[in-house]
C-alpha cells in the first residue's frame, strides 16, 4: 500500500470534507481517504492506494469536488 498526504486549500466545513473524500475514493485503486480539516488554512488529505496515484488525478478529483487546490507537493 502507498500512502501520500496532500496539503489542500479551500476546505471550510464537513460538507467539503465529504465531497473531497467521495471524489478521491472514486479513483481506481484508492482504498482509504482521511482528511484533517483546517478551516481557513491548509487541510491535510491522506490517500492510501494499491499503486501510486498520478498527481493530475488528485488535482482532477479535487476540482470535481469543488473549488479545492493542492497547496503543497505530496509528502
Amino acid at each position: 500500500m502507498i500512502t501520500k498526504t496532500y496539503g489542500v486549500i479551500g476546505m471550510t466545513c464537513d460538507h467539503c470534507v465529504a465531497a473531497v473524500r467521495s471524489e478521491l475514493a472514486a479513483i481506481e485503486g484508492v482504498s482509504e481517504v482521511s482528511v484533517t480539516l483546517e478551516v481557513g488554512g491548509v487541510s491535510n488529505v491522506t490517500v492510501t492506494s494499491a499503486e501510486p496515484v498520478p498527481p493530475q488525478e488528485i488535482v482532477n478529483a479535487l476540482d470535481e469536488a469543488g473549488d479545492y487546490t493542492v497547496a503543497a507537493d505530496p509528502a
